[in-house]
């Protein structure tokens, strides 16, 4: 993917998931981390955390597919050897259950 796309397809991208999280896009957020300013996150949400986005055509193929595996499942822990686990989940099974149910 040409840089211009790629480019595109992260604006769009971030556009649509703070939507989703009615947020809003953190403006130039690639460009000012690529110019060395300490920014957090692609998205700020409803709540004020900090969000990075990541998309990829086919990059995360196996996470749903650890997700896909058996009926019931919600959430998948991963851990690599001495580092902190890390928790993954379908958008709007985080979005129905704890995000916002937390809303006041």
């Amino acid at each position: 993917m040409s840089g211009r796309r790629s480019k595109n397809k992260g604006y769009r991208t971030e556009k649509h998931f703070a939507e989703l999280v009615e947020g809003k896009r953190v403006i130039m957020s690639g460009a000012l981390k690529n110019w060395g300013y300490e920014l957090a996150g692609d998205v700020e949400g409803k709540h004020g955390e900090k969000w990075e986005i990541k998309a990829r055509a086919d990059g995360f193929k196996q996470l749903y597919r650890w997700l896909d595996q058996s009926d019931g499942v919600d959430l998948l822990a991963l851990k690599a050897d001495r580092k902190p686990f890390l928790v993954v989940m379908e958008l709007d099974t985080f979005l129905n259950r704890y995000y916002k149910s937390g809303d006041k």
